[in-house]
């Protein structure tokens, strides 16, 4: 049985609000974070930089400084869902009971017009977002 729940961004907000022990973690590259934006009060700890787009080591010992509890509830994002979920997992392997995966991501999937934004995702929901 998956410790991991998949989770809307309107779900992972009401997490967030309802119980201050639960961190949203942002698995994007620091430059998406900087300049695409970020849900407020998100922690960047990324899992994956080009150019090689493999999992970082230390990925997990960097989550353990912040939520050194594997009973945190930790929501996991990132632009789309894809990186956030492989984070969870690894998260899970390590022991951690309490992940939720933000399937729709801080952009939502493309549309039809190849663009980000319009079909899910944090922004798109307008829930609070700000850019460094």
């Amino acid at each position: 049985m998956s410790n991991i729940t998949s989770i809307s961004p309107t779900q992972a907000y009401e997490i967030l609000d309802n119980n201050a022990q639960a961190l949203l973690i942002d698995t994007r590259t620091s430059i998406e974070h900087s300049f695409l934006g970020h849900p407020i009060g998100s922690i960047l700890i990324t899992i994956k930089e080009p150019p090689t787009w493999e999992i970082i080591p230390g990925f997990v010992d960097k989550v353990k400084t912040i939520a050194p509890s594997a009973s945190t509830p930790l929501v996991l994002m990132c632009r789309s869902g894809v990186r956030s979920m492989a984070a969870a997992k690894r998260l899970e392997q390590a022991g951690y009971t309490a992940l939720y995966n933000m399937d729709e991501g801080f952009e939502g999937d493309k549309d039809d017009d190849n663009h980000r934004g319009t079909l899910g995702g944090w922004r798109f929901h307008n829930l609070p977002w700000e850019q460094s």
